[in-house]
């Protein structure tokens, strides 16, 4: 497999002379394998692979897949501004869970219905298909597909693709949190630190062994301490469980949009003083706009 980040920011997009060494987009992953091109998410960064894929293919037919982890907007938010949708040649299944009790063929069409966008979901010339997923598993092409659910106000997902000769997790919002840390606040996920410590168990087993780990490390341990409940992963804890559960590799993600360069560097560099020398061996990363990764390379 072949991942490429086109938008790593959580939130709000955040363009500007602090986020230039990272990005400034929302969430969006672009991954190959094979014929099949599958997408992490419609954020920002969207309309970025958008613009590439057309300078790459031209006119020839695409046929692509979107998963959606949640239809949050700064998930969702960059579909509109997909050119690939706009060329009748074109095919997008895009994939998700129930969109926040409203269905998500009605939450992807009323963000682009009038008096919010001068174009309808339902009238672009691409033939675009929403599937609700109702299994944890399937298979797009050569391409092991399983889901589980994230710690996130709302229906919210993670990804994990498997191909022959590697893994990819994909959580780009999720709160972990000990028993120890307090009762969840008002908007929080879930109500009862047992069950959270349930729900992380249950991470670590999904995510055993997996060779990437791209996971939301929206707050520092102090910021965390005024978000609990949120939904957002503190640093320390994402660490932890990487460990915990033997990824190989660690990219952080879903930068706070308060965050600059210099922070996220600073993060990342408190995130490898965690990682004691002489024990399991963890890669740890930030991830930014543009850097691509090969998951499970053959060698010649």
């Amino acid at each position: 497999m072949r991942v490429r980040f086109w938008g790593v920011r959580g939130s709000v997009p955040t363009p500007g002379p602090t986020t230039l060494a990272y990005g400034g987009n929302t969430s969006c992953i672009e991954v190959r394998s094979g014929d099949q091109i599958i997408i992490l998410d419609a954020g920002t960064g969207l309309r970025l692979l958008g613009k590439e894929l057309l300078r790459e293919f031209g006119d020839q037919p695409l046929d692509l897949t979107l998963l959606l982890t949640h239809t949050h907007w700064d998930h969702i938010q960059g579909l509109p501004f997909f050119l690939p949708v706009y060329r009748p040649q074109n095919r997008l299944r895009i994939l998700g869970f129930e969109g926040a009790r409203h269905g998500l063929e009605n939450v992807l069409t009323e963000q682009m219905e009038s008096p919010f966008f001068p174009i309808g979901l339902r009238d672009v010339p691409a033939n675009v298909r929403i599937e609700e997923l109702a299994e944890m598993g399937f298979t797009l092409g050569g391409v092991e597909v399983q889901a589980c659910r994230a710690q996130h106000p709302g229906v919210c997902v993670g990804y994990r693709l498997s191909v022959a000769g590697g893994s990819v997790a994909f959580f780009p919002d999720n709160e972990l949190r000990n028993s120890d840390a307090g009762s969840a606040g008002q908007t929080g996920a879930i109500s009862s630190a047992g069950r959270m410590d349930s729900a992380k168990a249950a991470l670590c087993e999904f995510l055993d062994g997996v060779d990437v780990l791209i996971m939301d490390t929206q707050y520092t341990r102090e910021e965390y301490q005024a978000h609990v409940g949120w939904g957002h992963g503190c640093l320390d804890e994402v660490v932890a469980l990487a460990l915990e559960a033997r990824a190989k590799k660690l990219f952080l993600f879903h930068h706070d949009p308060d965050h600059s360069d210099a922070t996220i560097t600073k993060m990342v560099e408190h995130a490898r003083s965690l990682v004691r020398p002489g024990t399991q061996a963890l890669e740890i990363d930030a991830a930014r706009e543009g850097m691509i990764l090969e998951v499970g390379k053959k060698e010649d």
